[in-house]
């Protein structure tokens, strides 16, 4: 037989299954907590960097490759045809102005030298001889002019007899034309004889100035070859360091081959290329910055190249700190040609985070989280991006690259 349940277990058994369902509801209220908690994205701190927005200053350039070369440098190139036939200074070493750095061999030039000395000794025979034969044929034709001379005056009394014969009754009028034409042609052949004397000392005076010019030309030559065969032995007009010579021994080298270059290490310039996309934006006296191993000079283009090789256009750059004690020679150097400046704008540093646009999300590191933020950016270097919009100095934002997290709205950081 049934009995009657009382009602203080009918109680208990409501308030346990009450204590059951909200156990349960509990339980499924944590399960649910910690499910949402392990589906948000989290990222280590270490494994990213941030920088903090700050105020200051923004340069907008363009990177060119340098490479810091002497303000001063001399090429010595050789003045005759040669072979190297010794090297008396070592590279790198100290020269002093007319100190003999490499002797070339002479014979060949000593050689050439004598033949134009006898060449020259052959134009001075020419010219006594030359003048003799002018002189003679002038003489021929002063003695011809001389036998006209007596012919005319000869034809003139012949012509003064005839008149008269003709005026006593003695002769006739053909007589006396016969008589006066044969002195018009006298005059006219004496005449010709002194136009010839004339020419023929023009003429004379003309050969003899073309053989002078020869010769002359023959002794710049002889002075010239002397000249270069005293600088056979090749050395510097200005003091400063050996910082290359062609140290091949019997090389020949042909005039004006380079054989050495002398440099004054005190002062340095910079020597840089860029694309010719950027040719139209570089200019006279633009300013420039050079890093050189983390140290940073400044300058401004001295020199532009109007030609462009291969693509790329050269210019130079002179430093105001041009003896700066981080500069050596062919030292390569980054070097930053400033666009434009600005001045007390929000910056940030530059990183694999920025993609070069004008706006781009980014994220801004807050209590412990990184929350994505579009902002606006303008002119950027290789230190620093312009902030126009949307972050504020003092703002922390990860700078590394965020590629992978590019459709996460936060981001939970922890050590």
């Amino acid at each position: 037989m049934d009995r009657a349940i009382s009602q203080t277990t009918q109680v208990w058994r409501r308030r346990r299954r009450w204590l059951l369902a909200a156990g349960l509801l509990l339980v499924l209220a944590a399960a649910l907590l910690a499910f949402r908690t392990l589906l948000r994205p989290s990222l280590s701190r270490s494994a990213i960097l941030t920088a903090r927005a700050e105020t200051g200053d923004v340069e907008a350039s363009l990177t060119a490759a340098g490479v810091i070369i002497p303000a001063h440098e001399a090429v010595l190139t050789s003045p005759i045809q040669s072979t190297i036939r010794r090297v008396a200074v070592a590279v790198g070493s100290r020269v002093q102005p007319g100190q003999t750095i490499l002797e070339l061999d002479r014979e060949l030039t000593t050689t050439a030298l004598a033949k134009l000395q006898d060449e020259q000794q052959q134009h001075r025979n020419k010219t006594g001889q030359l003048q003799l034969s002018l002189e003679k044929a002038l003489n021929d034709l002063r003695a011809q002019q001389l036998t006209q001379q007596v012919k005319v005056r000869s034809l003139q009394s012949a012509l003064r007899d005839e008149q008269y014969l003709l005026k006593i009754g003695g002769g006739t009028a053909e007589s006396v034309r016969q008589a006066e034409l044969n002195l018009r042609l006298a005059q006219l052949e004496q005449q010709r004889l002194t136009e010839q004397i004339r020419n023929q000392r023009a003429a004379n005076a003309a050969d003899v100035r073309e053989l002078g010019f020869t010769m002359q030309i023959q002794d710049r030559s002889i002075r010239e070859l002397a000249g270069k065969l005293q600088q056979a032995n090749i050395s510097s007009q200005q003091p400063g360091v050996l910082t290359w010579v062609n140290e091949d021994l019997g090389t020949t080298v042909q005039a004006g081959d380079p054989l050495a270059r002398v440099a004054d290490l005190s002062r340095f310039r910079v020597r840089a290329t860029i694309s010719d996309a950027y040719a139209d934006a570089l200019h006279l006296q633009d300013p420039v910055v050079i890093r050189i191993n983390g140290t940073d000079l400044r300058g401004t283009i001295s020199t532009i190249s109007p030609a462009v090789e291969k693509g790329v256009v050269t210019f130079y750059a002179a430093l105001q700190q041009d003896h700066h004690p981080a500069l050596r020679a062919n030292l390569r150097a980054d070097v930053f040609v400033v666009t434009q400046a600005h001045h007390g704008v929000v910056r940030v540093k530059n990183g694999p985070f920025y993609q070069g646009g004008k706006e781009q999300p980014v994220f801004v590191v807050k209590e412990g989280k990184a929350r994505r933020r579009t902002v606006q950016f303008g002119a950027s270097n290789f230190d620093y991006v312009q902030i126009t919009g949307g972050l504020g100095a003092g703002e922390e934002v990860v700078v590394s690259d965020m590629k992978d997290y590019a459709d996460t709205p936060e981001l939970i950081l922890h050590d």
